[in-house]
């Protein structure tokens, strides 16, 4: 009673944000490379690891050396991202990444070595459907126009970009007969790829 070992510490430790995250899966969709490419994946994640204050767990920042007081608090907070890692890969992924004892960064550097490996076929098959999309093959407009913009991402992802003037190109290609007017418009003008989007 009254002791100073009954008192209350005023001093409370604040809980990291990544420990508030309670379903990666609502933050950052399944990379499963159809629905969600790569590319998409890696920005979902970078974005929500910034906004978590996890990047450098993914980014090959210096960790603690296991001397050091924050090492344990690092090292648990290196498991949750891992988990958001794995948690965040089609079923068939995680057994081509997993490998006991690994970091976040490690399994990071393995998923990206995944999709960036081979590099040339890959392009050559994103290319491929990239120039035989057609809106006719798409539910929508919409569904055709965010393909095309997949397509390129993915394409700039294994280093073979697609300028501005080749993305409209590719967008008005696949157009059916019925917009031949504004195909020729934009062919003509070759606008910007928000604005070509808006025009259609």
């Amino acid at each position: 009673m009254g002791d100073k070992a009954d008192r209350v510490d005023p001093i409370t430790k604040t809980l990291h944000p990544v420990y508030t995250v309670t379903n990666i899966q609502h933050k950052v969709r399944v990379l499963d490379d159809v629905k969600v490419s790569f590319s998409s994946w890696v920005k979902l994640f970078m974005l929500h690891a910034k906004g978590y204050d996890v990047i450098n767990h993914i980014d090959g920042s210096p960790t603690p050396s296991e001397t050091t007081p924050e090492y344990s608090s690092c090292a648990k907070i290196d498991a949750v991202v891992l988990q958001w890692i794995y948690g965040t890969l089609t079923d068939d992924l995680p057994v081509r990444v997993l490998t006991d004892e690994s970091t976040a960064y490690e399994a990071w550097k393995r998923v990206k070595k995944l999709f960036l490996n081979n590099k040339g076929p890959r392009a050559a098959a994103v290319q491929h459907e990239l120039t035989n999309l057609t809106l006719a093959a798409m539910p929508s407009l919409e569904a055709y126009c965010q393909r095309i913009r997949d397509l390129v991402d993915q394409l700039a992802a294994v280093d073979c970009p697609v300028n501005d003037t080749q993305h409209i190109l590719h967008l008005v290609h696949g157009l059916p007969r019925e917009y031949d007017t504004i195909a020729t418009i934009l062919n003509q003008t070759l606008s910007a790829w928000e604005k070509a989007v808006e025009e259609l």
